[in-house]
């Protein structure tokens, strides 16, 4: 079960860090379409300008980073509800059988299985 969760942490981290390099790459695109759309990109922008585009690039990749984060919480909660959830379902399987057996005995509960 080690392995699986490594291989599915490993899955998570590389789906979340491609959705990170895509919505980075949307709000550059976004941003740039932005700019001056009379330039074409010859004149060279003011200093104040330049350090606004900058900070608002900088808040825009910390809620990226902080949506990501959020996100890997929540498949890290949903991960263990699974889990949570598989260990009651066999329980309850267990159970099930359980009676069966004590119930209808072991040669009749073993044809219900095979319907």
């Amino acid at each position: 079960m080690d392995r699986d969760s490594h291989s599915e942490d490993t899955l998570s981290t590389m789906v979340l860090e491609n959705i990170k390099n895509k919505l980075i790459h949307a709000f550059r695109a976004t941003g740039e379409s932005r700019g001056n759309p009379e330039d074409s990109g010859a004149a060279v922008r003011p200093v104040s300008m330049s350090r606004s585009y900058q900070a608002n690039e900088e808040l825009r990749r910390a809620q990226i980073d902080g949506a990501i984060t959020w996100l890997r919480s929540e498949l890290l909660e949903m991960r263990s509800q699974d889990l949570q959830l598989a260990q009651t379902l066999l329980g309850l399987n267990s159970e099930i059988q359980r009676l069966r057996r004590e119930s209808f005995g072991g040669v009749e509960a073993e044809g219900d299985d095979q319907q």
